[in-house]
């Protein structure tokens, strides 16, 4: 491992850039104004039609890893290039037992990137796919990686437990973005995840400036994907709720997804139309706006039928940062992050009128949303500094780098 040059860092993410993923953006952004040298890898190219303003801060080279119409004889040309270029490669693809072509393929190649370009050090967001290709290439390259494991790559049904334990042993270390999953990860996991520490995601607290919420209008604003852990539909109830009882609201969802349709008929079926819009994708800075400039934020997350659930939603975090009070479910580490009764009110899932309840205590009392937003803010201030928190990486990063590469075997 090098000593006298500064730590060059792999970030391997599935699609660069991806609109819903804006904290990965924030968090590389925040590492080059640290002066941390970062080189992106993705897994797949970008397929949203709307992306952050804040790309344009990030200077990192992109590299597109092969993903369409990957054959046997494009695999075998990957491994023999990086035979060719990685001393006892072929010993190392033990590794790569019960992995599928594509994966092993795009590991070849990133390895072989990685020597190239120098890389001392490789980071995937998501434990699915970029953690399994960042573990075979670090394998093969001969470099320590970690990962960051979220919410759906914690939870899903689709999870194998034996993967993921292979993939917490073989990892320098591994980040998670809460101290919910992080006990869950101790749990499940045992032995294997003993290097697991808790990072929050953090917010650029320049960038999402504080404004006090008591003279907003009565306006709800709800960020996220039509899909169904984040719980719209029972937000639509909840805005039925209000309206019975004669509450001034409107609500406003931003997103697009598989239910945008399923969404729009319950907000017919319910008569509410010109009360609750579906807005549909928005450019970053209008969706910025579009929290900054509502009474409260509605995050009305559930555990999906297929395990599927939010972790820690930045859209949270974003608005306690800008000082739009928050309602939520009590669904993962989300408690964790508003402590009920200070920075944010949070109701049972699945409970529409508790949800309408908790709105309306928030969309007619302007003292109880500027108290709820000041704690939030200063939550904000304490845990959630992007500086704050990309520095705790590049620390645990500067570790893992420094010491040698010791790849677990299997863990029982």
């Amino acid at each position: 491992m090098r000593r006298d040059k500064p730590l060059r860092v792999g970030y391997v993410v599935k699609r660069y850039p991806r609109y819903s993923e804006t904290f990965i953006v924030a968090e590389i952004a925040a590492h080059e104004a640290a002066g941390l040298d970062v080189e992106i890898f993705s897994l797949y190219p970008p397929n949203d039609t709307h992306f952050q303003d804040a790309i344009a801060r990030v200077r990192a080279p992109v590299c597109y890893l092969p993903c369409q119409g990957v054959k046997a004889v494009d695999l075998w040309a990957a491994l023999e290039d990086a035979a060719a270029t990685l001393p006892g490669m072929w010993g190392e693809l033990e590794a790569a037992r019960g992995e599928d072509a594509l994966s092993v393929c795009q590991a070849a190649v990133l390895a072989c990137e990685v020597r190239r370009r120098a890389i001392d050090h490789l980071h995937a967001h998501f434990a699915s796919a970029p953690a399994t290709v960042s573990r075979l290439a670090s394998r093969l390259a001969k470099v320590p990686y970690t990962f960051t494991a979220h919410a759906k790559d914690i939870f899903h049904e689709s999870v194998r437990p034996e993967d993921l334990r292979r993939k917490l042993a073989d990892a320098a270390a591994v980040v998670t973005v809460s101290g919910y999953n992080s006990d869950h990860l101790r749990r499940a996991y045992g032995a294997a995840a003993a290097r697991v520490q808790r990072v929050y995601s953090g917010v650029d607290l320049e960038e999402f400036r504080y404004e006090s919420p008591a003279e907003r209008p009565p306006r709800i604003a709800a960020v996220g994907r039509l899909i169904e852990k984040k719980g719209f539909a029972d937000l639509v109830d909840a805005c039925a709720i209000l309206r019975d009882r004669g509450i001034a609201f409107r609500c406003e969802i931003v997103g697009t997804g598989p239910l945008e349709l399923a969404l729009r008929a319950l907000v017919q079926q319910r008569s509410l139309e010109g009360l609750v819009q579906l807005l549909g994708p928005r450019p970053r800075c209008e969706v910025i706006e579009h929290i900054r400039s509502a009474a409260v934020l509605a995050a009305p997350c559930v555990v999906g039928s297929d395990g599927d659930r939010d972790g820690l939603p930045t859209v949270l975090l974003e608005s306690m940062a800008l000082g739009t009070p928050c309602v939520a479910t009590d669904v993962t580490a989300i408690p964790e992050l508003l402590k009920p009764g200070e920075a944010g009110l949070v109701v049972p899932e699945h409970d529409p009128p508790a949800l309408a309840g908790a709105l309306e205590r928030l969309l007619t009392d302007p003292m109880l949303r500027e108290r709820a937003a000041t704690h939030a803010r200063r939550r904000m201030e304490a845990d959630f500094d992007i500086r704050r928190t990309a520095a705790q990486l590049r620390a645990i990063f500067q570790e893992a780098s420094s010491a040698p590469v010791e790849l677990a075997e299997a863990v029982g």
